[in-house]
C-alpha cells in the first residue's frame, strides 16, 4: 500500500506541511487581497476543530467566520466520508459515493478557508441511534483516530455540530459528539493511545461547545438562548468582498451529490454555543486562550517584524514587504522548535512566495496516468514577477531519485522553462485511495500506516522539491507533479497525476444474474496503460460454472487502446451467490484490477483501480412482460439490473409521457427520487395515471419526503414520511400472504429477504389512503411495525405501486430475493 514514509520524516510534517499533498487542480494564484488576509492571519496562532459525522454536516458559515475573521487554524474533522448517503448527480453509491463527497469537502474548505481530516468509519447507511452505530463502528478505533486529529492539529476549541445526548437524529451524528466528549480526555493522557506517542505529544483542549440552535428543538420544545456563549457569523469581509453567509452558500453548494446548492444571504447571523467539557467560557469562544505570538516564547522580535510589515503593506506592490517578510522568516527559524514556529514557517515561506508572484509548477503535459516502470515527461515551469532576487538552485525529482543543480537566476517577469523524461520506479504503488486499499469491515476502513490516518486523499504519488534563494536566503517548495492540458472549449484544464497498472480489465456489468440455466455473455474490456502490452484474458469463475472459450489473446499496440472479449458463462445448477473475476497474464505477471473514472465539473477526476470483479448470481426466477419504460431520477443502477434478467428496458424523459405512448409497456417504473429532481412531473403525473388507469403497472420508488414537485404521487392520497428501516436484516411480516406481489410469478418467501445490504428500506408512508393495500411489514427492533413500505392500489384496469424498499441498492447488489420481489411488482395485472 502507498506509505507517506517515503516524502516525510515523521506524521507531524505530513499534518504541518500538507500543501505537498493535496492534489490541487492548478497552482494557487493569491491577489493583492488574499496576501493582506494571510499577512494577518501570521499574526494569530489559534485553533479550532469542529467535529460531525459526515460531508454536509459541518457549519460552513461557522468554519467561514473562524477562519477568515478570526482568522484561526480551522479543522473539520468528519468521522466518515458519506459513502451510506443517496447521490442526487448520478449512479454512485458506497465507495465511490465516498470518493465523490471527500472531493466535495476539500472543495469546500477550499472555498471556507478550513483544514479537512476523516476518520477510518464507515458511513454503513442511517442509524437511528448511536448504540447501534458502535455496534457496527470499531468505537475504539474512531476514538483513536479522534484523538490522533487532536494531538496533530492541537485545536485550542472543538465545536460539536451535534449533541452527545441521544435524540432524534442521526444515530452517526450522536455517535460523533460523544466521540468528541472521550477524545477530548484522551488526546491529553499519555496512557491512551501511547502508541501515537512516537510522533506527537498529548494535547489538552481547552473547552467543547455545542453549536446548538433552535434546530435541534422538536416540537413542544422552546430554544433557550439563555447562558449560551453568542457569534454573529454573518459579518462581511471586506478583503472577500463577502460575508460569511455568501461565502458558506458557496461551500454547502460544493455538496451537489446531496442536492445542498445554497442562496448567499447577507446580515446578521447568530450562532449559538452550549459548554460541554473543559474550562467555561462567558464571552468569547477562545477566552482564555493566548492567540497571540506572546504563547511562543522568543518571538518578540518575529511578532513586531510581522506587525511591521501589516503597517506597511502596499496592495499595489506587495513584493515591497519581501525584506521584512525575510527577517521575519530569520527571526522565526532561531526559535526552538515548536508546533507554532512550523505552522507559521509554511504560512510565512506561502506569503513570501505569493508576495514575489512566484509561480511555480511541475506537470505531465503529455499524459494523465502512467506504469511502473514507464518514463514520464516533467515540464517545470518558474516565474519570479518581482523585482526581488530570486534563484533557482537544484531541482528535486523525488519519486524519480533524481536531482539537478541549476543556480538559475529567476529575472523580473521572465519565465524559466525545463523539461526531462523521467523513469517512474518499478516499485511505485498504484493511485488507489488509501482507505480502498485493503479490504475492511461494514463499519471501518482498513488503514494499516498510520500516518495516512486522517488525511483527506493520498499524497501525490509524485513530487518535485524545488530549492531557490530569495536575496539569498534558502526557501524549499515541494510541488505534486500535475497533468495539464488545453481543451478547445474550455481551455486550460488540470486533473492529478496517477500511477497506473500497464494493462487492466474491467467487466461491462457489475452483478451477473443467471435466472435459468441457459448460458449468459460476459463481456470484459482489457485497457493498455502503455504501448505494447499483449497477453491473455481469462474469467475467474465459482465452481460448478464453466466459460467458452476458456482463455483470449490480446494484443494492444498503443497506450490507452481497448479490446473487448466475449465470453459465454454457464452458471451451475443451484440457486448460489459468488463472483466473477477477469484476470490478465502478461510478461510473467497476473493483473486483476479495473479501472473505474469519476468525473464531475465540480470536483477533480478521480480515478480507481478496483478489482475487476461482478457478483454472480444465480436464482430461481420466472417473470411476465418484456418492455419496461424507466424514467430515472437522481439516478440509480436498476435498469441495468432489470436487464440483466432479460427485460427490454428504455430509458422515459419526462417531457414526452403521455399516456398513448406509454401503453407498449408492461410496466412503467420511476427511478429513486424522480418526484423530487424532476420539475415537470407535476404537469406529467396525469399521464402517468391514465396509464395506469388504461391498464398499465405503474412502480414509483423512495422519494424524499420534503422537496417533491407534487403531493399527488399516486391515484389515490399518499403522504410521505422520515421512517425507514435500518437494519437491513430486519424482520418482515407478510400482511396479505395470499397478495399477487407474494405469490405471481414468483413464490416469496422469508428467504427472500436475506442477505440485504444497508436497510430494508427509507422515507415511507404514515398516511395512505383506503385504496391501498399494504403487503408487508417491517421495523427495526424496539420500534413500531412500518406497515408501508410496499402499497399497491388497484386503479382503473392497472395497478399503481409506491415502495420506499431500497431495490435501487438491492439489484445493484445482486440480492436474489429482491430481484424475484421487484419481477413481482412488475408482472402485476399479467
Amino acid at each position: 500500500m502507498t506509505s507517506v514514509r517515503a516524502f516525510v520524516a515523521g506524521a507531524l510534517l505530513v499534518w504541518l506541511a500538507a500543501a505537498p499533498f493535496a492534489q490541487a487542480q492548478a497552482p494557487k494564484k493569491p491577489n493583492a487581497a488574499d496576501i493582506r488576509l494571510a499577512l494577518e492571519k501570521l499574526n494569530v496562532l489559534g485553533s479550532v476543530l469542529y467535529m460531525a459525522a459526515h460531508p454536509d454536516d459541518e457549519n460552513t458559515r461557522l468554519i467561514a467566520y473562524l477562519a477568515n475573521e478570526r482568522k484561526l487554524r480551522t479543522g473539520y474533522l468528519s468521522l466518515t466520508r458519506g459513502d451510506g448517503g443517496q447521490n442526487l448527480i448520478g449512479p454512485e453509491i458506497r465507495e465511490e459515493l465516498g470518493i465523490i463527497r471527500t472531493q466535495e469537502l476539500l472543495q469546500a474548505r477550499r472555498t471556507d478557508g478550513g483544514e479537512q481530516f476523516f476518520s477510518r468509519a464507515n458511513d454503513f447507511g442511517f442509524s437511528k441511534n448511536p448504540a447501534e452505530t458502535f455496534t457496527i463502528w470499531n468505537r475504539e478505533q474512531v476514538l483513536a483516530d479522534a484523538v490522533w486529529v487532536i494531538r496533530n492539529f492541537r485545536p485550542d476549541v472543538i465545536i460539536t455540530r451535534f449533541s452527545p445526548e441521544p435524540g432524534g437524529t442521526h444515530g452517526h451524528h450522536t455517535a460523533s459528539a460523544m466521540i468528541a466528549l472521550e477524545a477530548f480526555e484522551a488526546a491529553a493522557d499519555p496512557k491512551r493511545f501511547p502508541e501515537q506517542l512516537k510522533t506527537v505529544t498529548p494535547w489538552q483542549v481547552k473547552r467543547l461547545l455545542w453549536n446548538t440552535s433552535s434546530f435541534f428543538y422538536g416540537q413542544g420544545r422552546q430554544f433557550d438562548p439563555t447562558g449560551k456563549l453568542t457569534v454573529d457569523a454573518g459579518m462581511y469581509n471586506a478583503l472577500l468582498g463577502k460575508s460569511y453567509n455568501e461565502i458558506a452558500a458557496l461551500s454547502r453548494s460544493m455538496h451537489k451529490s446531496q442536492g445542498f446548492g445554497s442562496s448567499g444571504t447577507r446580515g446578521e447571523a447568530i450562532e449559538y454555543f452550549e459548554f460541554l467539557k473543559g474550562d467555561k467560557a462567558t464571552t468569547d469562544l477562545l477566552e482564555g486562550v493566548t492567540t497571540t505570538w506572546s504563547r511562543v516564547p522568543g518571538s518578540n522580535e518575529v511578532s513586531k517584524l510581522v506587525q511591521e510589515t501589516l503597517r506597511n503593506y502596499n496592495p499595489a506592490n506587495p513584493a515591497a514587504s519581501v525584506p521584512t517578510l525575510l527577517k521575519t522568516y530569520a527571526a522565526l527559524n532561531k526559535l526552538p522548535n515548536s508546533y507554532w514556529k512550523t505552522v507559521k514557517q509554511q504560512e510565512l515561506q506561502d506569503v513570501i512566495k505569493a508576495c514575489l508572484g512566484l509561480y511555480l509548477e511541475v506537470a505531465s503535459v503529455q499524459e494523465y496516468a502512467v506504469s511502473p516502470g514507464e518514463p514520464v515527461t516533467v515540464a517545470l515551469e518558474a516565474v519570479n514577477r518581482s523585482g526581488v532576487p530570486v534563484t533557482l538552485n537544484k531541482v528535486e525529482y523525488l519519486f524519480a531519485g533524481k536531482d539537478t543543480a541549476l543556480q538559475q537566476k529567476l529575472e523580473l517577469n521572465k519565465p524559466f522553462f525545463a523539461r526531462t523524461t523521467l523513469t517512474l520506479p518499478a516499485a511505485t504503488p498504484y493511485s488507489q485511495p488509501y482507505w480502498l486499499q485493503l479490504p475492511g469491515s461494514t463499519g471501518m476502513f482498513r488503514v494499516d500506516d498510520p500516518a495516512l490516518i486522517g488525511l483527506p486523499e493520498n499524497p501525490a504519488p509524485a513530487q518535485v522539491r524545488l530549492q531557490l534563494t530569495v536575496q539569498n536566503q534558502p526557501f524549499t517548495f515541494t510541488l505534486p507533479l500535475v497533468y495539464k492540458r488545453t481543451d478547445p472549449v474550455e481551455g486550460e484544464q488540470y486533473r492529478p497525476f496517477e500511477v497506473a497498472p500497464p494493462v487492466t480489465v474491467n467487466l461491462a456489468e457489475k452483478v451477473y444474474v443467471f435466472a435459468d440455466a441457459q448460458p449468459k455473455p460476459v463481456t470484459v474490456r482489457v485497457r493498455a496503460g502503455k504501448d505494447q502490452v499483449a497477453g491473455q484474458v481469462s474469467l475467474r469463475l465459482p465452481a460448478g460454472w464453466r466459460a467458452e472459450p476458456a482463455q483470449q489473446a490480446f494484443t494492444l499496440a498503443q497506450k490507452g487502446a481497448e479490446q473487448s472479449f466475449i465470453f459465454q458463462v454457464y452458471p451451475g445448477a443451484t440457486q448460489t451467490e459468488s463472483t466473477i473475476g477477469a484476470a490478465l497474464a502478461t510478461n510473467g505477471r497476473t493483473y486483476t484490477q479495473g479501472l473505474t473514472t469519476i468525473q464531475y465539473s465540480h470536483i477533480p477526476t478521480q480515478t480507481l483501480f478496483p478489482e475487476a470483479a461482478a457478483k454472480a448470481v444465480k436464482l430461481d426466477l420466472k417473470r411476465k412482460g418484456q418492455l419496461i419504460g424507466y424514467l430515472m431520477g437522481a439516478g440509480d443502477e436498476i435498469p441495468a439490473s432489470l436487464q440483466q434478467i432479460g427485460y427490454t428496458v428504455e430509458q422515459l424523459r419526462v417531457e414526452d409521457l403521455n399516456a398513448t405512448s406509454l401503453r407498449k409497456y408492461d410496466a412503467v417504473v420511476t427511478g429513486v427520487r424522480a418526484y423530487n429532481t424532476l420539475e415537470r412531473l407535476k404537469f406529467q403525473q396525469p399521464q402517468l395515471m391514465e396509464y395506469v388507469r388504461n391498464g398499465g403497472t405503474l412502480v414509483v420508488q423512495y422519494n424524499v419526503s420534503n422537496g417533491l414537485v407534487t403531493t399527488e404521487l399516486g391515484p389515490y392520497p399518499i403522504r410521505l414520511s422520515n421512517d425507514r428501516v435500518t437494519v437491513e436484516d430486519a424482520e418482515v411480516r407478510f400482511l396479505k400472504p395470499n397478495h399477487p406481489v407474494l405469490n405471481t410469478p414468483n413464490k416469496i418467501t422469508e428467504q427472500d429477504f436475506r442477505g440485504w445490504v444497508q436497510e430494508r428500506g427509507l422515507y415511507f408512508p404514515n398516511q395512505w389512503a383506503p385504496e391501498y393495500e399494504a403487503v408487508i411489514s417491517s421495523n427495526d427492533p424496539g420500534e413500531s411495525p412500518k406497515d408501508s413500505g410496499l402499497l399497491v392500489a388497484k386503479y382503473g384496469k392497472g395497478h399503481f405501486v409506491y415502495t420506499g424498499y431500497s431495490f435501487f441498492r438491492e439489484l445493484p447488489a445482486g440480492v436474489p430475493g429482491a430481484y424475484r420481489l421487484f419481477v413481482n411488482l412488475l408482472s402485476l395485472g399479467k
